[in-house]
């Protein structure tokens, strides 16, 4: 009987009938793809009604984002590639050029095994992608180029059996292991002959010290076997024979540990019931109550050399020079001559000296030829491309509960090595990149097309172990190109319904969920709408993007704490060491964008501002570092927090994120409407726009945000477009343009887009100046918790105490309700203020000193322009305070007005019996007698 279609089956059956017909894979020697490419980006979506412009299309000036760009580009230009390779050939079993892995979650040391292991290489691609687009310097794709052809090399590599990795031996040429390839070598059955006696001898060199690693391990399973290693748990090598598994074994331990990368030879002799374990020539164990046998083990099943039968021991890593078998015990003398000269084995005897291919031969006479193999047998499709087996998406198809030291994000890592093809190709144009990024999405739907719908919900509904990034998203890009139905039919694989649906019903069920492993999927359901025309993937991601911003936004426009979300509107319960993820502003960044395409709303790149101008640019330190990149993990916000920009082991998905971000800061600077009839300026930032359709170029002159404002000219031929200024929610002091010196009519609105329509010559200027207001954002859970901002800036108090820092600020506040008066500018840093004797500056430095992100708001008395009244400031029972109210209804047209208000408030607070009559007055009065900063 025929499985009923389910709503998954005919999704695709409907894509795949759908979509443009595809080809069966992109040839490397040319670009398949069916429209054209802008460089750095895929075609745009007709959805959107606004797109972006390619990163060469936009030139960053001299300020602080070209500052902090420049430490990265810094870095990308000094880093080892080969480094970032190793892992990748390793695995597919090719020299891996002496290259030392970069360590920390990219390296078999690193956290969880190194189960993250190949991320980092993609983040990588992409930032010298960007980095290239954005500086035209050919080094960066000098490097791309180096980068995809070894990833082509590797991907060919694992499409064949394993060959022989030749190296310098003892007596010729060696094969070699290299860690991380998880090979071995298998020998015919029949090698040990069913002798009464044995020697077995091999020539090793170690280049790891993992414990339990086998030179040998002949057996049926973890009850009958013998084996030899060159470390133990004790670190010396051991040899042992067991029919009843290891409680019964009979061993020979060694006294010392093997010396690494060096040759060293391991003899085992059996015979009338003794054993001896030689290293390097010399007894270092015998046991003579050795009674067992190859004859009393019998007829094994697996005879292999570097692997175990402990699915948890290591393979063994290093080279062979050497093994041989014996069907005797060969005498201390004859053991001491095999230290100067190969002899021949009669049971067995393997040179290793072959250069190519994958199989080993016999010179004892007996045709016993050996053969090279992988642990985990070879790819399912040949598309596969990673720095590990496949048996990490293997195992997560059975998965129930999540356990990243097993399975860590296996397609998240896929989605970093295909984004970083992908934005290789798009920025080189080499085809090898667009092919390899095909590949792997035709091996991805081959493996995941096969599977049940409630398969598919059950794994990526893991924690971590079932997180896929921004897969989806990379998956159309592809299809952009490609036009393949299969990538587009894959892409709506990822689906998660449970979230989409509850999130296209608008039902908050954040609480609990990882957030980093959520953000990026609504970015890539925004993608879907775009090939799609599904609404409920938009309705979900913008009602998604509501449920974050500013439920459980902090104020520098980050969100998680320990990684996780908590309860809606829970802000200062949260704050902790471990708050504000970078990778989660990196991601939030890119769904903001992806919804500003469909919907103009100024909100989205109100904290697009926000987080680019604080977190992200706060999270990069300042300083360069050819090693490393210097980005934060998490930003504490917790008092008196010392930023760490060298997190956890290192090559952390932030720190990925962070390589990217800082090599895009221009990306979306400007934005222009889909039929090209307005211009959008969305950042104010040192920027050079060239807007080829148009014939022009629009320069930004300005120090921003070191100066409240900018110039912009328009330079080249003469074009008609509306110019949409945005005006920041944050500029209540003002947002005035003028037009070649002429005021501009209208009246720009905080939070909305000022327009100018009009006709652009050569050499026209626009003026926009947006004076900076100081202003507070309390905490949604607890108003006395605030954060400071100058205009766009995040202001951080910098000092050591470890508790929250009390300040008034109400003390000098403008009529204007500017609080800006009642600190005191810093001389020659712009930006910096003191207040109390206590620092504040912009959140975005990059430096190591301990900050106050977070101060506690206290007005313990009335004071009206530096004049106390002597009365003590009343609340409310929710806390608002009589001085809260008072300024609640600035900006004040002068002190008049001001007076007005406190009376009105001053007779209310009375009347409800808050206030004492006499206080009242003292207020009124102090009011009335102050002098106010307008």
């Amino acid at each position: 009987m025929a499985s009923p279609l389910t709503r998954r089956t005919l999704l695709q059956s409907a894509i795949l009938a759908a979509a443009v017909p595809g080809v069966g894979g992109v040839a490397a020697s040319a670009s398949a793809a069916p429209a054209s490419t802008t460089a750095t980006m895929p075609p745009p979506p007709a959805a959107w009604q606004i797109q972006p412009f390619a990163l060469d299309s936009v030139r960053l000036g001299a300020g602080v984002f070209a500052a902090k760009r420049q430490l990265m580009l810094d870095h990308a230009r000094g880093y080892d590639v080969n480094r970032l390779l190793q892992v990748f050939r390793a695995n597919a079993g090719l020299s891996t050029l002496g290259a030392v892995a970069p360590g920390g979650w990219e390296g078999l040391d690193g956290e969880a095994n190194g189960n993250l292991r190949g991320h980092y290489t993609g983040h990588f691609l992409t930032m010298l992608s960007q980095a290239y687009a954005g500086s035209g310097e050919q080094g960066y794709a000098d490097r791309i180029e180096t980068m995809v052809g070894a990833l082509t090399e590797v991907r060919e590599a694992l499409r064949h059996d394993p060959a022989v990795l030749s190296v310098d031996g003892r007596f010729g040429p060696a094969a070699e292991n290299v860690r991380g390839s998880h090979r071995y070598v298998d020998l015919p059955a029949g090698v040990l002959g069913g002798a009464a006696e044995v020697t077995l001898a091999a020539w090793v060199k170690p280049t790891h010290d993992g414990d339990w690693a086998r030179v040998l391990d002949f057996g049926d399973d973890t009850t009958r076997y013998l084996y030899l290693v060159a470390r133990n748990g004790n670190g010396v090598p051991r040899f042992a024979v067991t029919t009843g598994g290891p409680g019964a074994e009979q061993g020979l331990d060694g006294t010392a540990a093997l010396p690494p990368d060096r040759w060293n030879h391991l003899a085992v002799t059996i015979g009338g019931g003794t054993g001896t374990l030689y290293v390097n020539g010399a007894a270092v164990a015998r046991n003579p109550a050795m009674s067992l046998t190859p004859a009393a083990l019998g007829t094994l099943a697996h005879h292999w050399l570097g692997r175990s039968h402990y699915a948890s021991d290591p393979v063994f890593a290093g080279a062979f020079g050497g093994f041989d078998v014996w069907s005797r015990a060969l005498t201390a003398d004859e053991i001491t001559g095999l230290q100067t000269a190969r002899v021949r084995g009669d049971l067995a005897s393997y040179a290793f000296d072959e250069t190519s291919g994958s199989s080993f031969a016999d010179s004892s006479g007996r045709g016993l030829t050996a053969t090279l193999r992988r642990t985990w047998g070879a790819p399912s499709h040949p598309g596969f491309l990673a720095a590990y087996p496949e048996t990490q998406f293997i195992q997560l198809e059975s998965m129930t509960a999540s356990d990243y030291t097993r399975v860590w994000a296996p397609y998240y890592t896929a989605h970093k090595i295909l984004r970083g093809l992908l934005d290789a190709h798009l920025a080189t144009g080499d085809a090898r990149a667009l092919d390899l990024a095909a590949g792997m999405a035709d091996w991805m739907y081959s493996r995941l097309s096969k599977l049940p719908e409630s398969t598919l919900q059950r794994m990526w509904g893991l924690f971590s172990s079932g997180e896929f990034g921004g897969v989806v998203e990379a998956i159309c890009d592809l299809h952009a190109l490609t036009g393949k139905a299969e990538h587009l039919a894959l892409a709506r694989l990822f689906d998660l319904d449970r979230l989409i649906d509850a999130c296209a019903a608008n039902t908050d069920v954040l609480d609990g969920l990882h957030a980093n492993q959520h953000i990026p999927i609504f970015t890539g359901y925004v993608r879907l709408y775009d090939a799609t025309g599904e609404e409920r993937y938009l309705t979900a991601a913008r009602n998604f993007w509501s449920m974050v911003v500013p439920h459980r936004m902090y104020g520098i426009g980050g969100t998680s704490t320990g990684e996780f979300w908590k309860a809606r509107d829970v802000v200062a319960g949260t704050i902790s060491a471990t708050t504000a993820e970078t990778c989660c502003a990196y991601n939030l960044l890119k769904l903001s964008r992806a919804l500003f395409f469909h919907d103009q709303d100024p909100k989205y790149m109100e904290y697009y501002e926000r987080a680019l101008l604080n977190q992200v640019l706060g999270s990069k330190q300042d300083r360069a570092d050819p090693e490393k990149p210097l980005v934060t993990y998490f930003i504490g916000l917790t008092p008196g927090h010392v930023r760490d920009y060298t997190p956890k082991q290192g090559t952390t998905c932030c720190e990925g994120t962070g390589m990217e971000s800082a090599t895009k800061y221009q990306d979306s600077v400007y934005f222009k409407a889909a039929d090209g009839s307005a211009l959008y300026v969305n950042l104010y930032s040192p920027s050079t726009l060239t807007w080829a359709e148009k014939g022009v170029t629009v320069t930004q002159s300005t120090d921003f945000p070191r100066e409240q404002g900018t110039t912009l000219t328009v330079r080249g031929r003469t074009a008609s477009f509306a110019l949409r200024l945005r005006v920041p929610s944050w500029a209540t002091a003002g947002f005035r343009v003028t037009v070649n010196g002429r005021k501009a009519s209208g009246t720009p609105t905080p939070g909305t887009y000022f327009t100018l329509s009009r006709t652009w010559r050569d050499g026209d200027t626009v003026r926009v100046s947006a004076p900076f207001r100081l202003r507070v954002e309390k905490a949604l859970d607890d108003p006395s918790t605030q954060t400071l901002f100058l205009g766009p800036v995040n202001l951080v108090a910098r000092d050591p105490s470890t508790s929250y820092l009390e300040f008034g600020l109400y003390r000098n506040a403008a009529l204007s309700g500017d609080l800006l008066p009642s600190l005191t500018p810093v001389s020659g840093k712009p930006l910096h203020h003191t207040l109390d004797g206590t620092e504040f500056a912009p959140f975005f430095e990059g430096t190591e000193d301990p900050t106050h992100a977070y101060v506690r708001r206290t007005e313990p008395r009335v004071v009206f322009g530096n004049t106390d009244s002597g009365v003590a400031n009343p609340a409310k029972a929710d806390g608002t305070t009589l001085l809260d109210e008072v300024w609640a209804a600035a900006p004040f047209r002068g002190k008049a007005a001001l007076v007005t208000r406190v009376r009105s408030v001053v007779a209310a607070w009375v009347a409800d019996g808050l206030l004492g009559r006499a206080d009242g007055e003292k207020v009124v009065s102090t009011a009335r007698g102050a002098t106010f900063v307008p």
